[in-house]
């Protein structure tokens, strides 16, 4: 039994809280420009400003560049999300526009003609049946099957 506290904000503060930890990425080495006496430059673009694409170089201390760093680096057991297939960054636009015409498309002749449908699923009806194990008498038919939980790698934080 896994006993979890409601959070304070709500579900959607936590969607967020989690969402600003996987989709960081930490800056990687094209960007950094030199590190010198205890200082480090670096590109980084204001998004802010209107002219987008044009990267500013920026110095700061060793210790100052290393806490900015570590803002980034995800905490451990969180994995960082990277879409791919038809989510992928390059062909996204394409992907999504071809997805979109194949979905309007009919699909009656991707599946097996109806009769065909009605013996595969009258094959899936026919389970095995069981007596129950307390009295032996009844019947019993299996529902769903229940997956067996996975525990953690390692026990949550108490902190």
């Amino acid at each position: 039994m896994v006993y979890s506290k409601p959070p304070f904000g709500g579900p959607l503060q936590a969607i967020r809280y989690l969402g600003r930890y996987t989709h960081r990425v930490a800056i990687s080495d094209q960007r950094i420009l030199k590190a010198r006496d205890g200082s480090v430059t670096f590109q980084w673009k204001d998004y802010r400003r209107k002219e987008k694409h044009n990267s500013q170089e920026m110095t700061v201390e060793a210790g100052e560049f290393i806490r900015r760093f570590l803002i980034h680096v995800l905490p451990p057991g969180f994995p960082r999300i990277r879409y791919y297939g038809f989510l992928a960054n390059r062909n996204r636009r394409q992907m999504l526009v071809l997805c979109r015409k194949l979905l309007t498309e009919p699909v009656a002749e991707l599946l097996p003609e109806q009769k065909r449908c009605r013996e595969i699923a009258r094959a899936l009806d026919r389970r095995p049946s069981a007596t129950c194990p307390e009295c032996r008498q009844g019947e019993m038919r299996r529902i769903r099957i229940v997956a067996a939980y996975l525990w953690p790698l390692r026990p949550p934080d108490t902190s």
